[in-house]
């Protein structure tokens, strides 16, 4: 290995390390779920260390909801692998694992004493209203960062008008059939353009 591949190789294990480091930060102070830490990632890694643009931040989110598991552990393994490779992948998610993993089996070993303590039932009412106002923040910031076209427009008043219909009248509906039915009718606009842009060249 001459030097240059040195220099590369270190600085590779030293940007992986940066990565662990602010997933296990991320994972640390992530209160309920994945779409809580949709903001934290997007300000570290679009806004800060800019490893990704908002686009790719977009696409990230898009695959890590549409694949099975967890969107907060798709979402690491997917930066993960964009900043370092394989490696970069499995130290993100382990970053990412650590925090929730020790703080449940932590809380695991006396859970019913836990959740007696008031101050404990108080932190998380607290808790509660932080994690309403970053999944707000976040899909206020997607909404801004989107494209302003009008299949965008029409889409986004169509799954928003059909979300509020469906919670008005009390419709249960899996989150797999909105994704299902989001990915299809996203297919079928891609296609529709795709048509009329061979029409457009013959």
């Amino acid at each position: 290995m001459n030097k240059d591949e040195m220099q590369f190789s270190e600085g590779r294990v030293k940007r992986v390390l940066r990565l662990f480091l602010c997933m296990l930060k991320i994972g640390l102070f992530t209160f309920g779920g994945g779409y809580a830490m949709i903001a934290l990632l997007e300000d570290e890694f679009v806004s800060k260390k800019k490893w990704l643009t908002h686009d790719e931040f977009l696409n990230m989110l898009a695959i890590a909801e549409s694949t099975p598991g967890p969107i907060a552990i798709n979402s690491a393994t997917f930066i993960g692998f964009k900043v370092g490779g394989v490696f970069g992948s499995v130290m993100a998610t382990l970053g990412v694992c650590i925090p929730s993993f020790a703080v449940i089996y932590t809380i695991s070993l006396f859970f019913d004493a836990f959740l007696e303590i008031k101050y404990v039932q108080y932190a998380f009412k607290g808790i509660q209203v932080c994690v309403t106002y970053l999944i707000l923040s976040a899909g206020i910031k997607m909404l801004k960062g989107l494209e302003k076209n009008l299949v965008n427009m029409l889409l986004f008043g169509g799954v928003a008008l059909v979300m509020i219909v469906l919670a008005l009248f009390g419709k249960s509906i899996s989150s797999i059939i909105y994704i299902l039915l989001g990915g299809a009718t996203g297919l079928c606009i891609y296609l529709i353009g795709l048509l009329r842009g061979r029409e457009d060249k013959k």
